[in-house]
């Protein structure tokens, strides 16, 4: 059975494709630790979701500490300070890098483990230059020349929404995982754009979202 490293940050979108992957293949989530203010909730939210499935085909979770604090700086996502709300342009949201360095960490893991591909839970409709088809697939062979090992980036939720994901997947507990840029004591804060979008997605299927959230609803 073949092997993928999976790209898991505790949210929904990575969270589906761990279980998605893991009916046909060996999956092992990844977590990259950058020294960013929501990590220690999303690990939280992570482990009990995987521990909930309790897959046979989910292998231990590995983090790797790749901190990117002192090239950020003060930005809102290393200090937790004026994150943006849930009516804020994308841009305000962009890290810049991020999937360049997550996929340059899970790459070297790889390469020390024998496996040759990584999986991400990205989106359609992911508006940042670092989420596109092409970008993918320039990586990928810029990571298999850099490592001289054989690395493919799969994006397999690239042309499906976060409604889509949660109509096919609500018998997942999908309540267990966090997406949210300011997380309190373990929830959503219901205030960020993330949670916006995340109930945005519940209603659209007309599901009910059991996430909690710190704050009232937005929608």
């Amino acid at each position: 059975m073949e092997s993928i490293a999976v790209l898991s940050s505790g949210g929904m979108d990575s969270a589906i494709l761990l279980f998605h992957l893991a009916q046909q293949h060996k999956v092992t989530p990844i977590y990259v630790a950058q020294g960013l203010a929501w990590e220690q909730p999303e690990q939280h939210a992570l482990r009990q979701f995987v521990d909930a499935l309790n897959h046979p085909n989910i292998r231990t979770l590995e983090i790797l500490n790749f901190p990117v604090n002192r090239l950020y700086g003060d930005h809102w996502s290393v200090s937790g300070d004026g994150v943006p709300a849930a009516d804020a342009p994308d841009e305000m949201v962009f890290l810049p890098a991020r999937n360049v360095l997550l996929f340059t960490a899970a790459a070297i893991w790889c390469h020390q483990h024998g496996v040759n591909k990584i999986a991400v839970g990205s989106l359609e409709g992911n508006p940042f230059p670092d989420a596109s088809d092409e970008f993918f697939q320039q990586l990928s062979c810029l990571l298999s020349t850099a490592l001289s090992h054989k690395i493919e980036i799969l994006a397999p939720f690239r042309h499906k929404k976060k409604n889509d994901l949660i109509k096919r997947y609500n018998s997942l507990p999908l309540g267990l995982t966090l997406t949210c840029n300011a997380p309190r004591h373990q929830q959503h804060c219901g205030e960020c754009n993330k949670c916006f979008e995340r109930q945005q997605a519940f209603l659209k299927v007309g599901i009910d979202d059991t996430t909690q959230y710190a704050c009232a609803t937005m929608v």
